[in-house]
């Protein structure tokens, strides 16, 4: 026996062999090294990332190149993990200094980002995953992403990937391309991506164009949020693109048809509809009666009475009932009345009694007759 043992080099702690899987348990892998005991490697040194069972990394079968990682006595212990990761260190280092972006697949999914397995654990801060917010990573789980090292530190085994910075990249160069090919007109679909105070920003394609609240729709609009929300599909078009500040300037409402479009198809002459008092002036109100559309009524058809000016009578922001009395859809007017809506004022009590008597078949001088007779 001791001839046999004699003739195997002495490994120490360090070595690099070559091996076979003769065996796997659950919590470590027999292989042989051609020495003259097997090697051990335990299953925290399988992988750099974390496994539940040695039948995860290797098979019976599979040759191995191993770290001795210790020797003692009788046991062998040697690592595969030491050898990846130095093999990966090199590679990682290269594609760090180079930039260079690379794929690789997430393997867990882990509270503040993702782990990945780059031949090291790689891991993937949740704020580096997207250029957007997202709640949920479990779909993450065995994907594939495109990622890029944005920070290296081996002494502290600790290696920073982000997908963020290869999406931004991506989007850099799409919208370049999507700038240059836009001009004022173009008519395009596009995603609502969030909403502010002054409109509305769109994706048009990889790039964001701005909507004003102005250009959201015909009729005035108080927030956006009244006319779009997040994730909407609206055609928008193209009223302005400036390269050098990469803006670029959308209008919606240039898409919908306009609020006199058909308005004699939606409104005719004896209509009764309800309206808001837009606005007052010398000669008669303003009345909204449809979005963007309004019509007027004259101060002859404010009321039954005689008026002096509207605001006797109206108010703006006042809801009435009014009657359609024309509709010029090529001169963009309608007319209005209120006064024909209304009940006309009660006659004189004298004018009643007359019309009365009109249908009675009795006069006033059947009455008084006998005393006219005795002037005759």
């Amino acid at each position: 026996m001791s001839e046999f043992e004699s003739d195997f080099k002495e490994l120490k702690t360090g070595d690099i062999v070559t091996g076979t899987v003769v065996k796997v348990e659950d919590k470590q892998v027999l292989v042989d090294i051609s020495y003259k005991t097997e090697g051990i490697v335990p299953i925290s040194e399988l992988s750099n990332l974390h496994i539940e069972n040695a039948g995860d990394a290797v098979k019976e079968g599979d040759t191995l190149t191993l770290k001795v990682k210790k020797v003692e006595d009788e046991d062998i212990v040697l690592s595969k993990k030491a050898v990846d990761a130095d093999k990966s260190w090199e590679e990682i280092e290269e594609k760090f200094n180079n930039k260079e972006t690379f794929e690789t697949e997430v393997k867990e999914v882990v509270k503040g980002g993702l782990v990945c397995d780059i031949g090291l654990r790689g891991f993937i801060p949740a704020s580096m995953v997207e250029t957007h917010f997202v709640e949920d990573f479990s779909d993450y789980l065995n994907k594939t992403l495109t990622v890029k090292v944005v920070e290296l530190d081996r002494d502290k085994n600790r290696i920073i990937l982000s997908h963020r910075a290869v999406a931004e990249e991506e989007n850099e160069k799409k919208k370049g391309e999507i700038l240059q090919t836009l001009e004022a007109g173009q008519v395009i679909e596009g995603t609502v991506q969030r909403l502010t105070g002054f409109g509305a920003f769109v994706d048009i394609g990889g790039v964001d164009g701005l909507v004003h609240i102005s250009q959201l729709a015909h009729e005035h609009v108080e927030k956006a949020s009244d006319v779009v929300k997040e994730g909407d599909k609206v055609m928008v078009e193209v009223l302005s693109v400036d390269l050098d500040n990469e803006r670029i300037s959308l209008s919606r409402k240039k898409t919908l048809a306009g609020p006199w479009e058909n308005i004699g198809d939606r409104v005719k002459k004896g209509d009764v509809l309800e309206g808001t008092v837009k606005r007052l002036a010398d000669f008669g109100a303003f009345v909204e009666v449809f979005p963007g559309v309004e019509g007027l009524v004259h101060i002859s058809e404010i009321a039954n009475r005689h008026i002096a000016k509207p605001g006797e009578v109206l108010e703006s922001g006042q809801t009435v009932d009014v009657k359609v009395l024309d509709v010029d859809e090529e001169g963009r007017r309608i007319s209005l009345s209120i006064k024909e809506l209304e009940e006309a004022p009660e006659t004189s009590s004298y004018e009643s009694y007359e019309k009365d008597n009109e249908h009675s078949g009795f006069s006033i001088g059947d009455f008084i007759g006998d005393q006219l007779n005795k002037f005759k």
